[in-house]
């Protein structure tokens, strides 16, 4: 898979995340927000937190589950990059830091992704 292939991909992961915010009443504040640090794939809020949530589309789990591809290190920069984001954009939610697993067997053919929103994943 070339690289743009694979970042539309994850833009279209990245889309179906949004949408199960979304379906919950849940306002999609910023997709894709890139800083010094790295990047955000979604920020959420929905009056009580902002949410940073990492999504990550596999194919199937077989290997791992999706959220062990968020290791340690990916934590902490998406940490940084969060409290770069609040430095800019002060707010009085609780922040919350989530995975979100995309499962798509067939890529973007597939017809019904399975979505799972782990809240709180990494603090």
């Amino acid at each position: 898979m070339s690289g743009g292939q694979s970042k539309l991909l994850g833009r279209w992961g990245e889309a179906l995340a949004a949408e199960a915010y979304r379906k919950k009443g849940w306002r999609i504040i910023a997709s894709g927000w890139t800083c010094r640090f790295g990047e955000i794939d979604l920020i959420a809020e929905n009056g009580k937190y902002i949410v940073f949530a990492e999504v990550k589309l596999r194919q199937n789990d077989r290997i791992a589950a999706a959220r062990e591809f968020v290791d340690r290190r990916k934590q902490e920069r998406v940490r940084t990059s969060a409290q770069m984001y609040l430095a800019e954009h002060p707010t009085d939610l609780q922040p919350r830091f989530d995975v979100v697993e995309v499962y798509a067997p067939d890529g973007m053919q597939t017809r019904k992704p399975r979505i799972n929103v782990l809240e709180n994943a990494f603090e």
